[in-house]
């Protein structure tokens, strides 16, 4: 199913949400590239979710200059002349900084950030997963790594809220805020085919996508 008018997609929302899944499944379908996320590479995630003051920042600025160097390396080599579909959003970047940086550590991390931004492209469009919590945290006790099993709740409450109040405001590109809790893109080609008639349809700007619609 051809969606000519987007070039570069991106599916995004809080951890547990499935955006990597479903970012795999549209490029799949849609015969597009991947631009992914690779927690992997970063040396200082584990020890982040071990002791969250002591690590924040350089787990924050890996992944600032790791997103960077793909947005960079992506934009110079025109893969955008294909759809490409990506698992992460730069401009969300510091919704994770307000959470765990402290004052001073945070002024260095947002002056770096604005150097930067400037040179990452817009999606054409922004995918926006929701669940709740308490789904959210069901979903990582079953693909989580070891890293990832100690998660709260409670943190992952936190997490979800300021996704919601970061996308509230977001405006620098269409976005189909999409409640994911009854779809399952992975599994129900049913669910992937309605998924991408929404996107297929939207005119404005912010449009929602729930199973009840």
């Amino acid at each position: 199913m051809p969606l000519s008018k987007y070039r570069y997609i991106v599916v995004e929302g809080p951890i547990g949400v499935g955006k990597t899944s479903l970012t795999r499944r549209l490029a799949e379908r849609l015969d597009a590239e991947t631009l992914l996320e690779r927690p992997e590479q970063n040396p200082f995630l584990a020890r982040f979710y071990q002791d969250m003051p002591r690590w924040a920042l350089p787990t924050q600025l890996f992944f600032l200059f790791q997103r960077m160097n793909q947005l960079r390396e992506l934009t110079q080599l025109d893969l955008f002349s294909r759809l490409t579909v990506s698992d992460f959003l730069l401009d969300k970047d510091p919704l994770f900084a307000r959470l765990t940086l402290g004052n001073d550590e945070m002024h260095l991390y947002q002056q770096i950030y604005d150097t930067l931004r400037p040179q990452a492209p817009r999606p054409d469009l922004v995918i926006y997963l929701q669940a709740q919590p308490e789904v959210l945290a069901e979903r990582v006790r079953r693909r989580a790594a070891e890293f990832e099993r100690g998660m709260t709740v409670e943190y992952l409450a936190g997490l979800a809220e300021s996704y919601s109040r970061f996308f509230y405001n977001y405006n620098a590109s269409p976005i189909l805020i999409v409640n994911s809790e009854r779809l399952n893109f992975v599994k129900e080609d049913k669910d992937l085919d309605l998924l991408l008639q929404r996107m297929e349809a939207m005119r404005g700007g912010r449009e929602f996508f729930n199973l009840a619609d």
